[in-house]
């Protein structure tokens, strides 16, 4: 097993506005608190978690799905985290509800069924950031059928 180390570095513009840089080619990316403290000029750092779950999920999704050559395109993702305070009075990530949809009908794709049970195992956000914070994970199709 190897392990590798993954470095994004931010820098502070102005108050809560910083320029995320990932390196290499990878465009850099503002992120800021909403007002009263940022002026929400980019994504707040809970909205980058949201995105980081949802995006993870739909890679691990589409990509177990790959594997058996099936497509299952155009995947969606909502990601909703609740926010509020802990019992010490502190905001926090309270939980995270994932919901992937499917760009077609569960009927379309084969071995779907193990596909489902196991394909968010592989996912390393979600997996990690779940240790802490409880997510809950829905999958649905085409036709809002709940798969998940």
């Amino acid at each position: 097993m190897s392990n590798e180390q993954v470095t994004v570095e931010l820098v502070q513009q102005q108050d809560y506005r910083f320029d995320i840089q990932f390196g290499d080619s990878i465009p850099n990316l503002i992120g800021d608190e909403p007002a009263p403290l940022g002026s929400g000029m980019g994504p707040s750092p809970v909205q980058l978690l949201c995105a980081a779950v949802g995006n993870c999920l739909s890679d691990s999704l589409l990509f177990a799905l790959r594997k058996f050559k099936q497509a299952p395109e155009p995947l969606r993702a909502s990601v909703v985290a609740e926010v509020g305070r802990n019992p010490e009075g502190r905001l926090r990530v309270l939980g995270i509800d994932a919901t992937l949809r499917l760009g077609v009908p569960a009927a379309q794709l084969q071995h779907l069924d193990r596909v489902l049970s196991q394909f968010e195992t592989y996912c390393t956000v979600t997996q990690s950031v779940g240790q802490g914070i409880p997510i809950v994970l829905h999958v649905l199709d085409a036709d809002n059928l709940v798969l998940k």
